[in-house]
């Protein structure tokens, strides 16, 4: 299964400080070894915007282009919003909408 893997553990991972012994990272470094890691556009930005220098910048650009984009849609914004106005136990049943 391929997972998307949220900023905060890609924040944690590429800190120059980065402890190994994090279960995060431990965690994120056995998904890329599994080639398991995608990305979205939005979590590519916000790592990228976290890089203060051109040549930071471009060596992780580089390297994040090793892990294949998700394309996201408007529906998959929707279905994330709906997600959190909806009882747990009415997840599985679509929302009806107007």
């Amino acid at each position: 299964m391929k997972v998307i893997v949220d900023t905060s553990v890609w924040s944690l991972a590429l800190r120059r400080d980065a402890s190994e012994s994090l279960a995060p990272v431990q965690e994120l470094r056995h998904l890329i070894h599994d080639h398991r890691v995608q990305m979205i556009g939005p979590i590519r930005q916000e790592i990228l915007s976290g890089i203060r220098s051109e040549s930071q910048f471009g060596k992780l650009q580089k390297h994040l282009e090793s892990f294949p984009a998700l394309p996201i849609h408007t529906e998959d914004y929707v279905a994330a919003a709906q997600v959190k106005i909806r009882p747990r136990h009415d997840l599985r049943s679509p929302l009806k909408t107007q």
